[in-house]
């Protein structure tokens, strides 16, 4: 297969379309190989269009949507990152080429190995990654400039905009089926948040999700 040739037709009519235009996004993504991220047996499909099952349960997001992620989240090369959901470690190798540190929390054990591994095979060296439930955040860590959740959530959960500093900025996929929304928070202040939807989507739901799930009003 010509991974080359593949990854230009990836860029070209599925990134640019979605509104991905930012030329330091459109380079990482010619530099940072996705093929390598994905099991040996899924490699002639890393650049379609579709969420991959991981290795070891979750799912892997389509392209165009870890690239939408990296760009409207903005990292700074001085920030410090927190993601939640390590996954593949494709996304954690854009948000690290792009910031000064990523803190990457993942909940399977088997999981996290397999990125680390991915990661150390592409000389990404600015990441810890942690094996927890990503949805407490990284306390010890905190407060981070950028936060990326890899995986959808029925709310916005309040223990992760904690952990922003001012000015921080958090993206997040939220709500139910049939559409969910791509939220971008920002923490304006100590006591203060802005709220801009970024367009809808649909993507898995992260492991253990339900337990920040709202009470339903039942008829």
């Amino acid at each position: 297969m010509d991974f080359e040739n593949a990854r230009f037709n990836m860029v070209e009519q599925q990134i640019r379309p979605w509104d991905v235009l930012d030329p330091k996004i459109l380079d990482l993504l010619f530099h940072v190989k996705r093929e390598d991220f994905v099991a040996a047996d899924k490699r002639q499909l890393a650049f379609v269009d579709t969420e991959l099952p991981l290795p070891h349960g979750g799912k892997m997001l389509q392209p165009k949507l870890e690239a939408r992620l990296a760009q409207d989240v903005a990292v700074q090369p001085q920030d410090k990152v927190l993601e939640v959901g390590t996954g593949a470690g494709y996304l954690t190798a854009l948000l690290a080429k792009l910031g000064r540190h990523v803190y990457s929390v993942e909940i399977n054990a088997a999981t996290r190995e397999t990125a680390a591994a991915n990661l150390k095979k592409a000389g990404i060296g600015n990441v810890t990654l942690v094996e927890g439930n990503g949805l407490d955040g990284l306390k010890e860590q905190a407060p981070f400039d950028v936060i990326v959740v890899g995986g959808s959530l029925p709310v916005v959960p309040e223990s992760l905009k904690a952990q922003l500093a001012v000015g921080g900025r958090m993206i997040v996929v939220v709500g139910d089926l049939p559409v969910m929304s791509c939220k971008l928070i920002k923490r304006v202040g100590e006591s203060a948040f802005s709220e801009t939807n970024l367009f809808e989507t649909c993507i898995s739901r992260l492991a253990k999700a339900e337990a920040i799930e709202p009470e339903r009003f039942v008829f």
